[in-house]
């Protein structure tokens, strides 16, 4: 791969964490095992997944978009697997470009392989993402856990969620492995499940087993679904009222809000910090590392 150190970035939002590895000119390569062996929380950096960040230019999955948006988030699963979007990674990627001076407080758009995402850095540290339209399925899944089953409303934010509301969280058990669901079907590709529980009015608290990556402390697409997917069981629709509505969605490592326009697009604002930076031994890096 290299025989110089690599560079890296430890960054989290709403303690969903991930290794940053700039990479301007897509130079690194990046097979599933290496980046596995990075996420790894023993015997690597540790991290729910890889944030390597490429100017759109020189990927060939982001070329298309690089007249709109200068990087692209070329995001792994902590299994290595390529995710189509992750919300508080696009938070965490662009506080990124702000510690590196790639840009300032304000606007600044985001390549990821769920289209161009606006962001709005602001001064307080808070990351607002436009994370577009919610698809809504028609199709949807039973959830099984410990023999209790929950009916999942079906919503596509760029990628799958299945979102199960439950009364207490603790139902969802230990989501160390994937929960069950039926029909398999309706999603080919693997999904994200949300177990969502009320704690107020617009006000809910979410579990989630992220695909590829198992429990995290929290998921920026997931809560987005289970926002939707709320103001739907509550007869909230933003594009019948023409009044946007807001949920507060606690997650296991903080809070974020969301807000649906009548326009259909999703905004959620949260978190976004890097805690650390340092190289990676290239010893490691090849596996010849004692």
């Amino acid at each position: 791969m290299t025989t110089a150190p690599l560079a890296f970035l430890k960054g989290h939002g709403t303690e969903n964490d991930f290794v940053i590895l700039p990479d301007p000119d897509n130079a690194i390569d990046l097979p599933a095992d290496l980046v596995a062996r990075l996420c790894d929380r023993r015997a690597g950096i540790g991290g729910d997944g890889v944030l390597h960040v490429v100017r759109s230019a020189a990927h060939p999955d982001a070329r298309h978009m690089a007249d709109e948006a200068e990087w692209f988030m070329d995001y792994r699963n902590a299994d290595g697997s390529i995710a189509e979007m992750c919300g508080n990674g696009v938070r965490v990627f662009a506080r990124y470009l702000m510690h590196a001076g790639h840009v300032t407080a304000g606007d600044v758009a985001v390549a990821t392989r769920g289209g161009v995402k606006p962001v709005h850095l602001a001064k307080n540290g808070d990351v607002t993402v436009s994370m577009g339209r919610a698809v809504l399925p028609e199709a949807g899944v039973t959830v099984t856990v410990d023999g209790r089953s929950w009916p999942a409303r079906n919503v596509n934010m760029g990628n799958p969620h299945a979102v199960a509301f439950v009364e207490d969280l603790a139902h969802a058990g230990t989501l160390h492995t994937e929960p069950p669901y039926a029909p398999a079907a309706v999603y080919p590709d693997g999904v994200n499940i949300e177990f969502v529980a009320d704690r107020g009015p617009r006000h809910v608290a979410m579990r989630v087993h992220e695909r590829g990556a198992a429990e995290t402390r929290s998921c920026g697409t997931g809560a987005c679904a289970v926002a939707v997917a709320a103001a739907r069981r509550d007869g909230l629709d933003p594009a019948e009222t023409g009044m946007p509505v807001t949920y507060t969605v606690d997650v296991l490592g903080g809070t974020l809000v969301i807000t649906e326009r009548p326009d259909g697009q999703i905004e959620m604002t949260g978190p976004a910090v890097i805690v650390a930076e340092g190289h990676i031994d290239p010893a490691w890096l090849s596996g010849t590392a004692a």
